[in-house]
């Protein structure tokens, strides 16, 4: 368990003290955000703040991880290591449309087609090494059956479970991604689906059918339970480590450097776990955001009118008055309500398989 602790703190004390040298570095190079026109006024004054901070909690995650195998002399897992994989992959698509929007000062960065393929190749990637590296039960990191707080029903096989990944992942990333509006609203709600996957890593590794003392009883199916734990310690400790730069007024943005890279840890969280359909509820904020944005262009393509005043849903609320530090504290306050509905619901699963 001091793995958890040594990752935690690592990634908390790297961002912490790198994310300012960060915001120096882009704050020279001129790496500032581009604000959309059509945005809420209020953010207009946010114009050339440094952005890209998610190379930040990036490094500090891959960094703590690594430092923490080393201190504690544990080998690192495959379900570990897949997981960072997606997130510093997916974070690298997000660096390259962050890149072209502040280069080409093009507010849309990478073009449709380039971010989609590089998404898809990262994804795919990770979902088909995901059903390789068995351990001595037979355990992969991912499963070809669908899952909630642990696998149920039949295999759907390996090609079907490619296209689900792939779901998963895009749907998470950019969900992430939409809720990536206002200062600290994404990291802040991260911070608390990672803290949800530590419990449940830990939880898991306890229960574990690996375990002798529970093998044969009730038990779960999950390859590395403990490394998730590991690896959503180092993702929270330095998320929370950027929150305190990030939180408003933020002295830098994640970009999509590291929205995409939060979606993708979600996921692969989610996928290695077995809780691929509780992360809707794990990650309720999420879900809810993406939601908005789909009802508003689905109402506005069908009828011509718009449902919110403007999407995805945090931004309409902006437009109905609220402060920004009201939205993002009170939407805080939804994605935690979620987590714990989530954590209830994975703790009763268990009490009805025991």
């Amino acid at each position: 368990m001091n793995q958890i602790l040594f990752a935690g703190v690592i990634g908390l004390f790297l961002t912490l003290i790198g994310t300012p040298l960060l915001i120096k570095f882009l704050a020279r190079k001129g790496y500032g955000q581009f604000i959309r026109d059509d945005g809420p006024r209020g953010h207009a004054g946010k114009k050339g703040t440094p952005t890209m901070g998610g190379i930040a909690f990036i490094l500090a995650t891959l960094i703590a991880y690594a430092l923490t195998k080393v201190i504690t002399s544990h080998e690192p897992t495959f379900s570990g290591l897949l997981v960072l994989f997606l997130t510093a992959g997916m974070g690298l698509v997000g660096f390259l449309d962050d890149y072209i929007k502040i280069v080409k000062q093009r507010s849309l960065g990478l073009r449709a087609k380039a971010k989609m393929a590089g998404q898809l190749i990262v994804g795919i990637a990770f979902a088909v090494l995901a059903l390789q590296f068995a351990d001595t039960r037979g355990q992969t990191p991912a499963s070809t059956r669908l899952s909630f707080t642990q696998d149920f029903g039949w295999s759907v096989g390996p090609v079907i479970f490619v296209v689900w990944a792939l779901f998963m992942i895009l749907a998470m990333s950019n969900g992430v991604n939409l809720t990536d509006g206002l200062d600290g609203l994404a990291t802040g709600a991260s911070v608390m689906v990672f803290g949800a996957y530590v419990f449940i890593g830990t939880w898991q590794h306890g229960q574990s059918c690996g375990n002798p003392l529970t093998a044969g009883a009730a038990c779960y199916e999950v390859r590395d339970p403990l490394d998730l734990a590991v690896v959503a310690s180092a993702l929270m400790g330095s998320c929370f480590g950027f929150l305190w730069w990030n939180t408003s007024p933020a002295k830098i943005f994640m970009g999509d450097t590291g929205s995409l890279a939060l979606g993708g840890a979600l996921a692969g969280l989610a996928i290695c776990s077995r809780t691929e359909l509780l992360i809707a509820l794990l990650g309720g904020l999420f879900v809810l955001i993406t939601m908005s944005v789909v009802i508003q262009v689905g109402s506005f393509r069908m009828t011509g009118k718009r449902v919110f005043r403007m999407a995805p849903l945090q931004h309409h609320f902006e437009l109905k008055g609220w402060s920004e530090v009201l939205v993002v504290v009170r939407f805080w306050i939804i994605q935690g309500l979620c987590v714990a509905i989530g954590l209830g619901i994975f703790y009763a699963g268990w009490l009805a398989i025991k």
